[in-house]
């Protein structure tokens, strides 16, 4: 089988790019940058080529490109796919980039993905997928590629673009929010140094998801958080909910306060009745 990989010198691109072509597949990358995809190719020791022909001589088609660019990356390719192909998204979002190839490729199959791993993982071994079929033959595909993931001990939830964005909003978006709000309310006390020595695993933590974060591309951070339809919606709930715990606080309201907490905490058992153990792995993970 013949793989395609449009944006195949990015991280993700790349990681696609080595783990198929270790498992024996033909690989092929494609990209508008022919420096970036020049020295891609040489490293990975794969074919590069235009987006036509990569395309026209491939099974698969893989289009791993940043969201700003996802439009323009599928009308460019749709012109050369054909019947029988099955094209792949990995992009963070999905409804967009469902819609969008709904729109432009009218041959093969297409089916939504998001890997919920990093191009850091050494192999498929305990990632997670979504995936996002929207009719018949993208489940039947949906379906082969859950168990071609399973095979390598990797796992798949399947469900539409809308329930993914839904859930990546809270999962992501909310998560690397509130990350970067910390962190930039951090720097404003002008204590980010001072702060570590005294520092206790609480602190750690945080700091631990700002710092994760911020080491990443701003770009990918800002398009994310532009692309994903639930997160303003979020953002002012969580406004909200500040608000108010504010108010209990300044109101000196301990007994509304022990109320709301208690109440979280029996949330929070009611799902995961193993959740009390969380101050211990805290504690772990910051050992790690």
């Amino acid at each position: 089988m013949t793989i395609a990989i449009i944006g195949g010198y990015g991280k993700m691109g790349m990681w696609f790019a080595r783990h198929l072509k270790n498992e024996g597949r033909q690989v092929i990358i494609a990209g508008r940058d022919r420096v970036k995809l020049a020295k891609a190719a040489e490293e990975l020791g794969v074919k590069a080529a235009s987006n036509h022909d990569a395309v026209s001589g491939a099974d698969a088609v893989i289009i791993s490109v940043p969201i700003d660019g996802f439009e323009q990356a599928v009308e460019d390719i749709a012109p050369f796919t054909r019947s029988g192909q099955m094209v792949f998204d990995v992009t963070s979002v999905k409804v967009m980039p469902v819609t969008t190839m709904h729109k432009f490729i009218k041959k093969g199959i297409v089916l939504g993905t998001h890997p919920m791993f990093g191009p850091g993982a050494e192999s498929l071994s305990g990632c997670r997928f979504v995936l996002t079929p929207t009719n018949k033959n993208e489940e039947d595909l949906a379906t082969r590629v859950k168990g071609y993931l399973e095979e390598r001990k990797a796992s798949a939830t399947i469900m539409s673009p809308r329930e993914h964005d839904e859930l990546i909003s809270i999962v992501l978006g909310m998560s690397h929010f509130i990350a970067l709000v910390y962190a930039d309310t951090l720097v404003r006390t002008g204590k980010l140094g001072e702060s570590s020595l005294v520092s206790g695993p609480t602190f750690k933590l945080l700091l631990t998801l700002a710092g994760s974060v911020l080491s990443e591309d701003p770009d990918f951070y800002a398009s994310l958080q532009m692309a994903l339809p639930d997160n303003l919606r979020l953002q002012r709930m969580l406004g909200e909910v500040m608000q108010q715990w504010r108010d209990i606080v300044r109101s000196g309201d301990r007994a509304e306060f022990i109320s709301r907490m208690s109440a979280l905490k029996k949330a929070f058992s009611d799902i995961d009745p193993g959740f009390k153990e969380a101050y211990t792995e805290m504690y772990r993970l910051i050992k790690e």
